[in-house]
């Protein structure tokens, strides 16, 4: 993802220490940063670590535009214009015209589920502000289960233009304060440290920054901008290095540091894993090894030289900016086309974008870069403008259309459950699944789009702890004297339309204690960070101190195991020791004799299938060819079996209600069952209520 000039003039690969001219090294590096980021896309168990392809760009691009802005500071408004109308020439373009055939080809090929994502992810990038956008996704791991974004990878673009946007203004205060009275060579010479000063005090506190936030919560981390300011620093503080610090060095040593640098770069592709803290300190291997190369710049004369400045590695360096936009749509979206990738399909897809690359190198990049026109400044500005207000305003449109159909859908729904048949959701399976008429090409209820959001109110009350569970809320729902606690992880907070319906029936009055993954327990659960696992345990100290001390009538709980003990490797021990540390949990939450119901957790679609209902849009009007088997949709249990031998402990197991002795289907009753790959919609929920009160009403709890 280079955002630089992709076969630089004097003036942008140029700097301040290095020869001025065209640096082949440069599109060598570049040439490696894009194949390690599209390698890993394409064969992601293969190349582990090539994220950090973009690491390596995010220097590059630091080094190059902080020796452009060094050779000619900006001194005033029409400096800072001219500036910023090269980038939007050199970068706009292209995004705008893959962004526009992306929602194209997403509307045409792509379940109907990715629609209105797309058109909010398509707005957030021609804003440059999709970094943001998954940040905030990233906490919400119900989004996990959701299809990749064919428009992600804008993420590192955003990060790059939001640093287009601040850099010039530094370092134009940087170039006043450190040139303001350089009259001789010594003061040069200060003046090269007091811009080392600047450029160094932002690499420290970006990088201070990044390291603690990737150890609370590194999946917010990995987007937001200030995590990775500091490698675009660090390529500023290359560029500023003067001529003699690296000329003084002898030919071979300059050689072999560049050799540490690939080395570093290569070793962080094969190396690293995607589960592991990033950027943080992890970052500074591909980085400094990006940094050496940039300082050292290997000669045409050396092997690494003349590697780098092979034909084929220059032709994919100068594409690598348009190869970098096209693969990731391209890989996203052809699984739509030709099902399960193989290796025939995988290929096709590096071939074809590289192709589609260099036709957009040639006739979108070149032509609106090179192209000069009579008032080429306003007519930037001017293009640029209409161009990006036009694409926001029709991807607009179209995910306002798609809420519109979303809201219409879910009034459907909820007058489907006012006039609900005998055979309607739940009380089909009630009566025998094939006694009642399933039809599998009719469209359920809610409809696929409008699943997704067919969630319980919690979420939209904003009642969960989502990680790094520092937040611990709690929501009340009705006013009736018996009070009932509701506990767990997302797999208690499905439960709550039912148990809503109940709350009306029954004078209850509902306290919700919810949180994201964490499930409260004496088994530390092993999270991202150390932080994140001491919090959750913390959490389920709090749960206790808030419900066990006789302060509820009674307490619902329910979780799902989808984070592994810590300690434990693999899902079997994991589930022991996680049945082991709630039964003492257990013994401690029941000590005052509250009573407690434990409901046994749902049937796992997500062993078979990503997304329930991406795959009834995927396959419309075949709603059987999205269903499980009891044997393939099995999940561990632990909490519930945690009960054995506790008093005061009750279980429900309502998993009849999801699966026949053969089937798990995805479509019950004409209701579609989950709005992911693991939780019910609120729908379905909500056809279950009569036997949720069946089942406690028969463990004497008086709800009847």
């Amino acid at each position: 993802m280079t955002t630089t000039t992709a076969r630089p003039d004097a003036s942008e690969a140029g700097t301040v220490g290095s020869a001025r001219g065209f640096r082949p090294d440069i599109q060598g590096l570049r040439t490696i940063a894009v194949l390690l980021v599209v390698i890993y896309h394409v064969w992601p168990n293969r190349l582990t670590g090539g994220f950090a392809g973009v690491d390596v760009f995010f220097v590059i691009s630091g080094f190059l535009m902080t020796a452009v802005l060094l050779k000619s500071p900006p001194r005033s408004g029409r400096d800072f214009a001219g500036f910023w109308a090269r980038r939007i020439r050199r970068l706009v373009p292209a995004a705008l015209v893959v962004l526009l055939a992306t929602g194209v080809a997403t509307r045409l090929i792509a379940p109907s589920t990715m629609w209105i994502g797309t058109a909010r992810e398509t707005i957030a990038s021609i804003f440059y502000v999709e970094n943001w956008v998954l940040a905030g996704n990233s906490v919400n791991y119900l989004a996990e289960d959701s299809a990749p974004s064919p428009l992600q990878h804008y993420w590192s673009l955003s990060v790059e233009e939001q640093f287009y946007i601040v850099w010039p203004f530094l370092m134009a205060f940087a170039t006043w304060w450190a040139y303001r009275k350089a009259t001789s060579s010594s003061a040069t010479a200060r003046a090269t440290v007091r811009l080392m000063t600047v450029l160094g005090a932002v690499f420290v506190a970006s990088l201070v920054y990044s390291i603690r936030y990737t150890a609370t919560n590194p999946s917010g981390a990995y987007f937001v901008t200030p995590t990775r300011v500091w490698e675009l620093a660090l390529g500023g503080m290359v560029a500023i290095l003067p001529v003699t610090f690296v000329g003084r060095l002898p030919l071979w040593a300059r050689t072999a540091l560049s050799w540490l640098g690939i080395a570093a770069i290569l070793i962080t592709g094969f190396m690293y894993v995607g589960s592991m803290p990033f950027p943080g300190y992890s970052a500074l291997l591909p980085t400094v090894g990006t940094a050496l190369v940039l300082g050292c710049s290997p000669k045409d004369t050396t092997l690494l030289g003349q590697l780098l400045g092979l034909r084929p590695v220059q032709f994919l360096g100068d594409i690598s900016y348009s190869l970098y936009l096209v693969h990731w749509p391209v890989i996203a979206l052809l699984p739509y086309v030709s099902g399960h990738l193989g290796l025939l399909d995988r290929c096709a897809a590096l071939v074809g974008s590289v192709v589609l690359a260099a036709l957009f190198k040639k006739y979108v990049e070149d032509v609106f870069r090179q192209k000069r026109t009579p008032r080429v400044l306003a007519n930037t500005y001017r293009y640029g403008a209409v161009a990006m207000a036009a694409l926001a305003l029709a991807a607009g449109g179209w995910w306002w259309a798609g809420n519109v159909h979303i809201q219409a859908e879910q009034r459907s729904a909820e007058a489907a459950i006012s006039d609900a048949g005998p055979c309607f959701g739940a009380a089909s399976m009630a009566k025998g699944f094939r006694a009642c008429p399933q039809d599998p090409a009719a469209t359920p209820v809610p409809s696929p789009d409008a699943a997704k959001d067919d969630k319980e109110v919690a979420y939209a009350d904003g009642c969960w702890a989502y990680r790094p569970f520092t937040k611990r809320p709690k929501c009340h729902y009705g006013n009736g004297s018996i009070k009932v606690a509701l506990v767990g992880n997302s797999h208690a907070g499905h439960w709550q339309p039912a148990l809503n319906e109940l709350a009306k029936k029954n004078n209850w009055s509902i306290t919700t204690y919810l949180v994201s993954q964490c499930a409260p327990s004496d088994t530390r659960q092993k999270f991202d960070t150390k932080e994140m696992t001491d919090n959750c345990q913390a959490y389920g100290k709090w749960v206790l101190d808030q419900t066990a001390h006789g302060q509820y009538d009674l307490i619902i709980s329910s979780n799902r195991e989808s984070v592994q003990a810590e300690g434990k490797n693999d899902w079997p021990s994991s589930e022991k020791a996680a049945r082991a540390g709630f039964h003492t949990y257990l013994k401690k939450w029941a000590a005052d004799g509250t009573p407690i119901v434990l409901i046994h957790d749902l049937p796992y679609p997500g062993n078979t299938m990503q997304n329930v209902p991406d795959c009834l849009a995927e396959h419309a009007g075949e709603n059987d060819k999205c269903a499980g088997t009891p044997s393939s949709w099995k999940w561990y249990y632990p909490y519930t079996a945690a009960a054995a031998g506790v008093k005061g402990v009750h279980t429900i197991d309502l998993t009849k209600y999801f699966c026949t002795a053969t089937t798990c289907p995805a479509v019950i009753g004409g209701v579609t069952v989950y709005f992911d790959a693991s939780h019910m919609t609120a729908t379905y929920a909500r056809t279950l209520t009569p036997y949720l009160e069946q089942k406690l009403d028969a463990l004497g709890l008086g709800v009847s």
